[in-house]
């Protein structure tokens, strides 16, 4: 599957199962806005990530089609997925008492899970990512860390800052 494939029949599906959880949740507009700016800004972290990968040959994308060698649809999901609806999961299971572990368990959780579908699509060769370096595994795992992460405190701190100011 090429850039365009991946455009027309994976980013529609994405964007209605988001628009889907949105409605069945209903977690308010802030919350919403939040979750989508710390998505972009994991995307924008995961960018600067793979743009400094190609550059130091710790891996590259084998695709047509690139920008900058980038995938750039690739990054809809961090945007959508992991960052407007993980972020908004762990945000609405963090304040019911009883579903507080899955709310931890997904923070410790997406940045692994995210790295180890990478380990596996480059050790067996079925995705469109090629390592270079052995180094790869662990950079690739770093960035997952520190995008998620980073990614979730500035959700935090706009729904913090939010609620500190409309209370």
């Amino acid at each position: 599957m090429d850039l365009v494939a991946y455009l027309v029949l994976d980013v529609p599906f994405i964007l209605v199962v988001y628009l889907a959880v949105l409605l069945f949740t209903r977690p308010g507009r802030v919350p919403t806005l939040a979750a989508l700016l710390g998505g972009l800004g994991m995307a924008v972290i995961n960018m600067l990530a793979d743009l400094l990968a190609y550059y130091v040959h710790l891996w590259h994308y084998t695709l047509p089609g690139l920008v900058f060698h980038l995938p750039l649809p690739f990054y809809i999901p961090d945007i959508f997925i992991y960052g407007g609806i993980g972020y908004l999961a762990i945000w609405l299971l963090w304040h019911r008492r009883s579903w507080h572990w899955v709310a931890i368990a997904l923070l410790v959780a997406t940045p692994l899970v995210r790295a180890l579908f990478d380990y596996a699509r480059a050790v067996t060769a079925s995705g469109y990512i090629v390592w270079d370096s052995p180094l790869a595994g662990v950079f690739d795992l770093l960035q997952y860390l520190v995008a998620f992460y980073l990614g979730y405190l500035l959700f935090t701190l706009c729904v913090r800052t939010y609620l500190s100011h409309h209370q």
